[in-house]
């Protein structure tokens, strides 16, 4: 069935919105284009003139349609190679959608997205919509086909996981540079102490190369373990520039709203760290390596002033 333009327009102005909540959903951009590209084609085959809002249509329709995604994920992520993360997003991506509240903000955080694998797929798609979409459970209960007391402890079980999450220090953009900065000096100093200087005890590094760049397939544990693996990493040597296919350049960015390292060989982003930044230093460090999951992050940096890079020429 062909769609007026009036039809068209209305699904268009709603289309942010769409992406917005399959990324939080799915943990992928790309997975969040798709799943919002089927939307449209059931959106287009419906009878549009007898749906009576189609906002909540289209949110159910998504909803259910990343519902089956996050199902096929999971039996996927079993043979995954390595630590799975989500995809970041760059500072700027439109995908990000609201982070007006602290809530929209802690619920698009790189730590929460990571911890919502946790979750089961209808408590990820309660926690999404009503923290940072704001539903009601009325209206949970109607895109999930459930009753609202089942939504409501759907609700309180993911907050309980979310909850084993440490609280991330809120910071605006220039603070999250002077971190990144902080970060990068005391990498390139090659000195372990002023590395361990800014973690927490207990902090914590884990990358996701998928399988196609080396990454360690556990996590690095305590400030020690993670300060001698990143003054590592920073050090230059033919062999990096080898493997990554040239100098790398290094800025200061943010991604999902938390403080961010991005390296980038030839205009290619090839690595986006995201530090986890508490009030008693950096909890975590996670890295996205895997090509497949920087594509939109290359693309929003060449969309981007990214300014002059911090280091260069590893």
């Amino acid at each position: 069935m062909s769609l007026g333009a009036a039809d068209v327009a209305r699904f268009v102005a709603f289309r942010p919105r769409l992406e917005a909540i399959a990324y939080r959903l799915l943990g992928s951009a790309a997975e969040a284009e798709d799943a919002v590209q089927e939307t449209f084609l059931r959106w287009q085959a419906a009878e549009v003139e007898r749906i009576e809002v189609p906002e909540a249509w289209l949110t159910k329709v998504l909803t259910n349609l990343c519902l089956n995604q996050l199902a096929s994920a999971r039996a996927r992520r079993e043979t995954y190679v390595g630590q799975w993360l989500p995809e970041p997003l760059l500072a700027g991506d439109p995908m990000l959608g609201p982070a007006e509240t602290a809530e929209q903000r802690e619920s698009l955080s790189y730590a929460v997205l990571a911890l919502m694998e946790r979750l089961s797929p209808p408590e990820r798609a309660v926690y999404v919509l009503r923290a940072a979409f704001g539903y009601s459970h009325r209206e949970l209960a109607e895109v999930l086909d459930l009753s609202e007391a089942a939504c409501q402890q759907l609700l309180h079980r993911a907050k309980k996981h979310i909850a084993g999450a440490k609280v991330r220090t809120e910071i605006d953009e220039g603070a999250a540079r002077r971190v990144v900065e902080a970060f990068l000096a005391a990498a390139a100093s090659g000195r372990t102490d002023s590395l361990v200087a800014l973690l927490t005890a207990d902090a914590i590094s884990i990358g996701d190369g998928g399988g196609k760049v080396p990454a360690r397939t556990k996590a690095f544990e305590g400030a020690t373990a993670v300060a001698r693996f990143i003054r590592g990493l920073f050090k230059p040597s033919p062999a990096k520039r080898a493997l990554t296919g040239g100098a790398t350049e290094i800025y200061a960015w943010t991604a999902n709203g938390d403080p961010a390292v991005v390296a980038v060989v030839d205009g290619r982003v090839i690595g986006v760290m995201c530090l986890q930044v508490t009030a008693d230093g950096i909890a975590a460090i996670r890295a996205q390596a895997n090509p497949d999951k920087l594509r939109r992050a290359t693309e929003q940096f060449a969309a981007r002033d990214h300014g002059q890079p911090l280091l260069e020429g590893f």
